[in-house]
C-alpha cells in the first residue's frame, strides 16, 4: 500500500530516464510526452546546457538561504525585467501559486476592494489562489474561501462591462490568463483586453497577468499578453522558469516595483541556487527568434491537427499551447494513446492539452500528431464497441 496521498493518477510507468521529446520506461518501451511535465520542460528532457549549469552550480553549494545573494538572482531578474520593457523589481517564489500569492499579497497592501477574476482561470491550490480560481468543484470542499472575490464568465464582454459599469469604483484588482491553461485552453478575445485597459485607465485598479504557463515564449511571444496590448502592473511565471526545479516570480511593474519593504514579504528556499542556474539557460536560449520559431511551429502544429481524418475536433490555444476539444471518451483516449506510446493531458474532462518541448522539431509535431490521430480513431471505434455492448434500460 502506497503511503503517498492520493491526489495524482499517474501513468502505469516506471520511469528508467527521459530525453528531448521522450520518456523510457525500465521495460524498455518509449514514450512520447506532449506535455512537457505540464510546461514545465521548455527545452524537453534532461537538455545537456541546462543540466551543465546546474550541475556547475550544485558543485559549489545547493542552497544559502536569503541571507546571502546568488549572482544568478540579479541576472535573472535583470532579463525578466528586461522582458517586459518596462521598470521593476522581482520576488521569488518557489512555485506559480506562490508567485500568485505574493501578486495577492501585494494588492492586500496597496488597494481595498473587489478582486475580479475569470470562470475557468487557474491561479493555484493554495487556500488564496484557489480563491482566484474559477473551478467550482476544486472550491466546493474547502470553502468558506477569501471573500470579495467576483467571478466573470470568460469573453463576455457586456457582462464585464455592465459589472465594471456598476462597481468599477470598488474593483482592486483584475486577474487575467491570457490563454486558459487548465481551463481548457480558451483565448482572451482582443475586445475584452481593450476593455479592461479601458476599465483600468477609468478605474485605476491593479491587473496581473498570469503568465505561470502561457508565459517564457509558449505562445509565440515572451509573455503571453503582449499579444492583446495589455499593460499589466504585476506579471507572475513559474513552470519553465527554473529548467526543470522550482522557480517562481513575481514581476512588479513601475509605480508598485517597491511594494514590499524589509521583512514584508520571503520565502526560506526561493529563490533556489540550482533552479537560478537553470533559469539564466533558460532565458539566454529564449532569444527572439526561437520564439518567432515557436510561433511559426504553433502554426503548422493546428494546420496538420486541422488536417485529421476527423471533423469531431475543436482547436484551441496560442503558439505551442494547444487544445483539442474531442467528443469521445477522455479514458478511452487516453488509453489508447499510451498504448501507442503517446502520454497524453486531458483537461476540462475533454480537452487534450498539448505543450510540448518548445525546441520540438517540425518532424516531432508530425509524429506527435500522427500518434494522436490513430488514438483518436482507436477510442471512437472502443466508444463506439461499448455503447453497443452496454445493456439498454
Amino acid at each position: 500500500m502506497s503511503h503517498i496521498c492520493r491526489v495524482y493518477d499517474p501513468f502505469p510507468i516506471q520511469i528508467e530516464r527521459a530525453k528531448g521529446l521522450y520518456i523510457y520506461s525500465k521495460d524498455g518501451k518509449r514514450y512520447l510526452d506532449s506535455f512537457s511535465g505540464i510546461g514545465v520542460l521548455a527545452f524537453g528532457h534532461n537538455d545537456e546546457d541546462i543540466k551543465k549549469a546546474m550541475i556547475e552550480k550544485m558543485e559549489r553549494y545547493t542552497h544559502i538561504s536569503n541571507f546571502f545573494l546568488d549572482e544568478d538572482a540579479e541576472i535573472v531578474s535583470e532579463e525578466l525585467i528586461r522582458r517586459t520593457g518596462r521598470n521593476g523589481k522581482v520576488f521569488f517564489a518557489n512555485s506559480g501559486a506562490e508567485a500568485n500569492e505574493a501578486a495577492l499579497k501585494a494588492i492586500k497592501k496597496l488597494r481595498k476592494g473587489l478582486i475580479v477574476s475569470f470562470e475557468k482561470n487557474f491561479h493555484g491550490r493554495t487556500v488564496a489562489t484557489l480563491s482566484l480560481t474559477g473551478f467550482e468543484k476544486l472550491k466546493k470542499p474547502f470553502e468558506p474561501l477569501l471573500p470579495d472575490v467576483v467571478f466573470l464568465p470568460y469573453n463576455d464582454v457586456r457582462a464585464f462591462e455592465e459589472f465594471v459599469k456598476k462597481n468599477g469604483k470598488k474593483i482592486a484588482a483584475v486577474f487575467v490568463e491570457c490563454v486558459h491553461g487548465s481551463g481548457g485552453l480558451n483565448v482572451l478575445s482582443h475586445e475584452l483586453s481593450k476593455l479592461i485597459m479601458e476599465a483600468k485607465q477609468s478605474f485605476g485598479f491593479l491587473l496581473v497577468a498570469d503568465e505561470v504557463q502561457a508565459g517564457l515564449g509558449r505562445t509565440g511571444k515572451f509573455f503571453s499578453y503582449q499579444h492583446f496590448g495589455l499593460q499589466p502592473d504585476i506579471v507572475t511565471v513559474a513552470k519553465a522558469l527554473g529548467g526543470g526545479l522550482p522557480l517562481g516570480a513575481a514581476i512588479f511593474l513601475d509605480d508598485i516595483a517597491d511594494v514590499f519593504g524589509h521583512s514584508e514579504h520571503g520565502s526560506t528556499f526561493a529563490p533556489n541556487p540550482v533552479a537560478l542556474a537553470g533559469a539564466r539557460v533558460v532565458l539566454r536560449k529564449l532569444t527572439e527568434e526561437f520564439i518567432e520559431l515557436v510561433a511559426r511551429k504553433g502554426v503548422f502544429f493546428r494546420e496538420r491537427l486541422s488536417r485529421m481524418d476527423s471533423a469531431r475536433v475543436k482547436i484551441k490555444g496560442l503558439g505551442l499551447m494547444i487544445g483539442v476539444e474531442v467528443d469521445v471518451d477522455a479514458k478511452l483516449l487516453k488509453e489508447a494513446a499510451f498504448e501507442n506510446g503517446l502520454l497524453l493531458n486531458i483537461v476540462s474532462n475533454n480537452v487534450v492539452r498539448f505543450l510540448p518541448a518548445l525546441n520540438i522539431s517540425f518532424e516531432g509535431i508530425e509524429e506527435m500528431v500522427d500518434l494522436f490521430e490513430r488514438s483518436l480513431k482507436e477510442a471512437y471505434g472502443r466508444n463506439h464497441v461499448e455503447k453497443v455492448d452496454s445493456p439498454k434500460s
